[in-house]
């Protein structure tokens, strides 16, 4: 059995198979990310997951194509996060009150209409997004085919990770955007527009979650199911956490919460001999321990969550 689990084809399948679970959870992060420095906490995030699988999947179902599904995804989960923006940014209400009652929201909503979509067949399938190979750098020993023989959207997350993380350290509307997160009163009166600013967080919190939810069903599982998001936006507002708000740290606490889900699968599949139950709790459980062990460690803007209402005291 421990011959099995180290040998090369394990862990080439294992690294592989964590990147695809990861990818998902570093786009609903960065989203996150965005959002968080920007002074916006969005608990929310779930929902916006779960309303980008949706709209994807009835895209694509409807359309027959993935484009049509991709940019589906994309507008359900930018409607998520402006529902809360406009509850956080222009109603100056509770943050994480108004994230936790967009997730409940949301699944009804999502179970409701795919109800509506399935007419009483509880299943439809897609055909998912295929994978894309790397000359060269997919024969890389080990690493090659995990992270260069994969489906467009990984590589884009690629990029993405790079561009934003150039753009809060290099540009002034980057510092200029990370400046209202921590304190958006001197913010405002250098005349950077605040409330602007927040809603452009929001716009791209929605974007990449809606990317992160359209994932499952793009390019997983091909199929919608009720809560398909299983809590995987939570994860992403732990990988935040854990990542200390920085979109590499971020990338990295998503692809250790991938690792953990690909392995409890990875197991699964060669019979090691534990409940089905107990493996599958492991990635949740990683997730506790890695919140254990932020605490006290405060990363996070100072003005996070904190609405800021122009004028007031």
């Amino acid at each position: 059995m421990m011959e099995q689990i180290f040998s090369v084809t394990f862990l080439t399948a294992f690294l592989a198979a964590a990147v695809r679970m990861a990818v998902p959870l570093a786009y609903a992060g960065l989203g996150e990310t965005i959002a968080e420095k920007s002074g916006i906490l969005n608990i929310g995030m779930e929902g916006v997951m779960l309303s980008g699988a949706f709209f994807s999947f009835a895209g694509a179902f409807l359309s027959g194509s993935m484009s049509v599904g991709l940019l589906c995804g994309i507008m359900g989960g930018v409607a998520v996060s402006m529902l809360h923006a406009l509850l956080s940014v222009k109603l100056a209400k509770d943050q994480s009150v108004s994230g936790i009652a967009i997730n409940i929201f949301i699944l009804g909503v999502t179970s409701f209409l795919y109800k509506l979509l399935s007419s009483g067949d509880s299943y439809k399938q897609i055909v998912p997004m295929g994978k894309l190979r790397i000359p060269v750098l997919a024969d890389i020993p080990l690493i090659g085919s995990a992270l260069f023989e994969q489906d467009i959207l990984a590589y884009v997350l690629y990029v993405l990770i790079f561009a934003v993380t150039w753009f809060y350290a290099r540009t002034n509307l980057g510092l200029s955007a990370a400046a209202i997160g921590e304190n958006p009163r001197a913010a405002d009166a250098a005349g950077i527009p605040v409330h602007l600013y927040q809603y452009l967080a929001m716009v791209c919190n929605g974007i990449l979650g809606g990317v992160g939810g359209a994932y499952l069903v793009l390019v997983q599982v091909g199929n919608f199911s009720d809560n398909m998001t299983s809590g995987r936006g939570y994860i992403a507002l732990a990988a935040v956490i854990l990542g200390r708000y920085t979109p590499l740290g971020m990338l990295g606490a998503a692809f250790l919460f991938g690792a953990a889900n690909a392995l409890q699968i990875r197991l699964q599949a060669i019979g090691v001999p534990l409940p089905p139950q107990a493996l599958a709790m492991l990635p949740y459980l990683i997730t506790l321990v890695a919140l254990l062990g932020s605490i006290g460690k405060n990363h996070g803007p100072e003005s996070l969550s904190r609405p800021y209402i122009r004028g007031a005291r």
